[in-house]
């Protein structure tokens, strides 16, 4: 195949890393310090706001990268073998655990909205988790039928 195929794609891929890194450099810490001003005297929101987000930024960056990997196996014409199956897992428990994250953190969001009368922030929340599940199952069913290519491919070489 050639190179420029996904090369759009891996573009994609890095100016989502890139915007996801200003959100967590820029946003988080906003979003710490106004959940501290809505309860001055729950101090502790702010630690955890910050351990929920920057742990779901682990998972997502990991997936990037899978992504990544995924894209250039497609480009060495490696998309049926074992390593897209394994890329294909580990972006699949990747959103597994990225919508896992948000939903323990649903407390928060509700602390939030309720303080400040703002229901599109449990909505905001919602939407990560499902969004985040989506692409979970999505890339199980795309594991599992390159899984099934692979076998029915290997036994074809076998027959032949």
């Amino acid at each position: 195949m050639k190179r420029g195929t996904t090369f759009f794609l891996k573009v994609v891929i890095l100016l989502l890393g890139i915007a996801v890194l200003a959100l967590c450099v820029f946003l988080v810490p906003e979003i710490a310090n106004y959940a501290v001003e809505l309860y001055p005297d729950r101090a502790y929101l702010k630690s955890l706001i910050y351990i929920e987000l920057y742990a779901s930024a682990i998972p997502f960056y990991i997936a990037l990268y899978q992504a990544l990997q995924l894209l250039s196996y497609i480009d060495k014409n490696k998309a049926f073998s074992e390593l897209s199956v394994r890329a294909l897992k580990n972006i699949k428990k990747c959103a597994i655990a990225i919508s896992g994250l948000y939903a323990l953190g649903m407390p928060l969001f509700y602390l939030v909205a309720d303080k400040d009368d703002a229901p599109g922030i449990i909505v905001i929340g919602m939407v990560v988790i499902f969004a985040s599940m989506v692409i979970a199952v999505f890339a199980a069913v795309l594991q599992k039928l390159l899984k099934e290519a692979i076998d029915i491919k290997s036994e074809n070489d076998l027959t032949v």
